[in-house]
């Protein structure tokens, strides 16, 4: 009798921790794949940090699920976004080392896998929709960034977007002179402080999972990121004001392993990057939707946006030359030159 009310008081206990695990949702429930990919031939790790509701991000299922039909069913894609797999700096270590054989990443965190990389970054060189597509479809300007990391073993085989960048802050920025009284959180990228330190503002270098804190003690009030990113993430709720800077678009780099890529046959390898190239380009046009869809949402949730001056824009541009100058050494001065004569910038 002892043992079973023992018995009977276990499971009383159980049955609140299993209801409770049964109610907390799979994040990602609505993106498990419709096929059974154990007989795959070919598996590739693909990483990102984000979550799939922002259309670039969402890319790599769209990936995962054209590339498995169109090889039928030879190469599973396993995706991992969400930082399933560690912060940017870990899986750049691990997509060298070809423990993942491909990541998605931001496009501050793929300048520490190159230089050349960093011209994405660079304020006011590819910094509109209109800009970044014709950047990508010019083989003279695309081909170098595509192999601008080949030294480092991995090729850029595309990217998608979230969004021109901007400042969300907790107190209002119409100019300049009210940017000055903001501490931004800038992303953990050499390109960034640079171009921060030219402008002469106060920022704090700090990893993406720490911000929602930071901002809610105030120990910044102010990000550099996207009205995509910041809308969808809740940022909105704390920093309430956006400026529209549109100094660089956004980007999740696709990089690649490229032993792993060499391993393909031929046939299998061509069809592959064919697939990433056909939904990155689609991805790029659904992310300009989103960004009217974000911004929409963010205004009539109370968000008030802001724009600097032409003139004040046209100091920004004047302060960050010397950067540009300073980075085109390290990119490739003729290049950057080529990328900004055919871009007008």
């Amino acid at each position: 009798m002892k043992k079973f009310l023992v018995l009977l008081l276990m499971l009383a206990l159980c049955l609140p921790v299993a209801s409770m695990a049964a109610k907390k949702k799979d994040p990602l429930a609505a993106w498990q794949p419709a096929f059974d990919p154990s007989g795959a031939k070919y598996t590739y790790i693909l990483s990102n940090i984000s979550h799939p509701v922002i259309e670039g991000v969402a890319v790599g299922y769209r990936i995962r699920d054209k590339v498995w039909a169109q090889t039928n069913g030879q190469i599973y894609v396993d995706y991992r976004p969400l930082a399933q797999l560690g912060g940017e700096k870990d899986v750049i270590s691990k997509l060298k080392l070809g423990a993942v054989q491909g990541m998605l990443s931001s496009s501050v965190a793929a300048a520490n896998v190159s230089d050349r990389l960093g011209i994405v970054n660079l304020p006011y060189v590819i910094d509109t929709f209109d800009k970044l597509d014709t950047f990508r479809d010019d083989s003279e300007l695309w081909t170098p960034f595509a192999e601008g990391a080949l030294p480092q073993g991995i090729y850029v085989a595309d990217f998608t977007g979230y969004g021109p960048y901007g400042w969300a802050t907790t107190t209002p920025v119409e100019n300049l002179a009210a940017a000055k009284g903001v501490n931004f959180r800038v992303a953990q990228a050499p390109v960034n402080t640079d171009f921060y330190k030219a402008w002469g503002l106060k920022f704090t270098v700090m990893p993406w999972p720490d911000v929602p804190q930071a901002l809610q003690t105030g120990v910044i009030s102010g990000l550099d990121h996207t009205a995509i990113v910041c809308n969808i993430t809740k940022k909105f709720t704390i920093a309430k004001y956006f400026t529209d800077l549109n100094y660089a678009q956004g980007l999740f780099v696709h990089l690649i392993n490229k032993r792993w890529l060499d391993k393909l046959p031929a046939d299998l390898r061509t069809t592959f990057l064919a697939v990433i190239t056909e939904e990155s380009a689609a991805t790029r046009e659904a992310t300009r939707k989103q960004y009217d869809v974000q911004v929409t949402k963010a205004k009539e949730a109370g968000v008030q946006f802001y724009q600097l001056s032409e003139n004040e824009i046209s100091e920004l541009k004047k302060l960050a030359e010397p950067v540009l100058e300073k980075w085109g050494q390290k990119i490739g001065p003729d290049y950057l030159a080529k990328v900004r004569a055919k871009l007008g910038s």
